[in-house]
C-alpha cells in the first residue's frame, strides 16, 4: 500500500528532528559558556563572562591515605572501622551544555576568570597550593602527635614570598596603590636563596642581612622564580608600614616551617593541593594512633583549616563539599564555624535534609563533638617524653 503523503512528510520531519537534536546538544557541549553565561564582577564593576564552575569533586577517606613507616616501638596503630573523609571541589570549564544544565543545581557555582585563576601567574598557584597542603599535612601531624603525648618539634623553613607589602591602601581599603618598592623585581612564589651573600635557610637569617641598613638602600638578593629558576636582582630597602623605624625587604613571607617527628609517617594527598584538609588529616591521625574509635565506627566528613593552636578556619566551596558528601551516602559533616552565615545556608541546601552539618571552632570542640555523637574519647597513648 502506498504512503500517504502527509504521512511521509511527518517521517522526514520526525527524522530530521531525530538527528537536528544531537547535532544541536554536540555543538552546544563545544560552545564556550562565556558566550551566554555571565556574572557581576563586583571589583571592578563589570558584567564578565563566567568560563568555569566550581562542582562537587571527591569524598575521600583520610584512613587510606595515611602511610606509616618504622614506629620504632614509639608508637602503635590501631586501624579504625569508621573513616574521616576530606572532600575536594573542582572548577572544569563549562560549556553552554553544561550551563543549561547546571544552572539550577545549587552546588553549582559558575566563575569569571579571576575568580578561577585569581591575580597570579599558573606556577605561582602550583607552587601556593603545593605548600598550603604540605603546611596542612605538617600541622596536622604536630597537633595529633601533641595530643597523643609525643614529642614534636617545629623547626623554620625556607623564605618563601606570599605577597608583597602594601605601603598604602585606596579610600576604601580594598586595593593596594602603592606596594613595597622591592615588588618591581620580586614577585609571590620566589624563594629567596641568599641576600648579600648570605644564605638564607629561614625568615631569621634576613634579620642578619638588614641589620645596619636604612629605607632605600639597596641589595642583592639571589631567588628561585617558578618556571624560570635561579636569578639574581637588586632590592630596594623600605621601612615597614606600622614601624617607620623598621627596615624591610617589604614581603609577607609563606609559613614554611616543618615538623620534626618521632617517627615515619606521610599523608599521601597526590596531586591534591590546599589547606582545607588540616582538621580531617588531624582527627584521621589520632584515630589511627590511639586506642578506641573517635568515629564511633561511622563515617564523617570533615573540612577546615587548622592552625598551631588548634583553631579551625573557613574554605572555599563549603556547598560544593555539602553536595559532594551527601552524594557519597556520608551523613555528618564537620564545618568551621568560621564560615560566613550564606556559606553555611547554602550548605544545608546543597547537601540536602539527610546530611547533618555541625560547626567547629577548634579540634578540642572536634574531639567533643565527636564523642557527643558515639565515639570514644581521645585516650593518651603515650606518655609526654618517651
Amino acid at each position: 500500500m502506498p504512503v500517504a503523503p502527509a504521512v511521509r512528510v511527518l517521517a522526514i520531519v520526525l527524522a530530521v528532528i531525530g538527528l537536528g537534536i544531537p547535532m544541536v546538544l554536540a555543538a552546544m557541549a563545544l560552545i564556550p559558556a562565556d558566550k551566554v553565561a555571565t556574572k557581576l564582577n563586583e571589583r571592578v564593576d563589570e558584567v564578565q563572562g563566567t568560563p568555569f564552575a566550581r562542582v562537587p569533586s571527591v569524598t575521600r577517606p583520610v584512613n587510606d591515605q595515611l602511610r606509616f613507616g618504622d614506629l620504632e616501638d614509639l608508637a602503635e596503630v590501631y586501624p579504625a572501622s569508621g573513616s574521616m573523609f576530606f572532600v575536594t571541589v573542582s572548577e572544569p570549564r563549562q560549556s553552554v551544555l553544561s550551563w543549561l544544565v547546571g544552572r539550577g543545581d545549587p552546588a553549582v557555582e559558575f566563575l569569571t576568570a579571576e575568580e578561577h585563576f585569581g591575580f597570579q601567574a599558573p606556577g605561582v598557584r602550583r607552587t601556593f597550593s603545593v605548600e598550603m597542603m604540605r603546611t596542612s599535612k605538617q600541622v596536622a601531624q604536630y597537633l595529633a602527635l601533641e595530643a597523643l603525648g609525643f614529642d614534636v618539634e617545629i623547626t623554620p623553613g625556607e623564605v618563601l614570598i606570599w605577597q608583597m607589602v602594601c605601603l598604602e591602601f585606596n579610600a576604601e581599603g580594598t586595593e593596594c596603590v602603592r606596594e613595597a618598592p622591592s615588588a618591581s623585581v620580586l614577585e609571590p612564589g620566589d624563594r629567596l636563596l641568599s641576600a648579600e651573600g648570605v644564605q638564607l635557610n629561614e625568615v631569621g637569617d634576613i634579620a642578619v642581612v638588614l641589620q645596619g641598613k636604612r629605607p632605600g638602600d639597596v641589595i642583592a638578593v639571589e631567588i628561585d622564580r617558578p618556571n624560570q629558576g635561579r636569578l639574581s636582582v637588586e632590592v630596594e630597602l623600605t621601612s615597614a608600614p606600622n614601624d617607620e623605624s623598621r627596615t624591610i625587604i617589604g614581603f609577607i613571607p609563606f609559613d614554611t616551617r616543618r615538623v620534626v617527628l618521632p617517627f615515619e609517617l606521610d599523608i599521601d594527598t597526590g596531586s591534591i593541593g590546599g589547606p582545607s584538609a588540616g582538621l580531617a588529616f588531624t582527627l584521621a591521625l589520632i584515630d589511627e594512633l590511639s586506642p578506641g574509635e573517635l568515629s564511633g565506627g561511622r563515617s564523617i566528613a570533615v573540612t577546615g583549616t587548622v592552625d598551631l593552636s588548634g583553631a579551625v578556619g573557613p574554605i572555599g566551596g563549603l556547598r560544593q563539599k555539602a553536595a559532594a558528601v551527601a552524594q557519597a551516602g556520608v551523613e555528618i559533616f564537620l564545618v568551621p564555624r568560621a564560615q560566613s552565615a550564606d556559606d553555611l545556608e547554602a550548605a544545608r541546601i546543597a547537601g540536602g535534609p539527610n546530611l547533618q552539618i555541625i560547626e567547629v571552632d577548634s579540634l578540642a570542640e572536634a574531639l567533643e563533638v565527636l564523642e557527643s555523637l558515639g565515639g570514644d574519647p581521645l585516650r593518651i597513648a603515650v606518655a609526654a617524653g618517651s
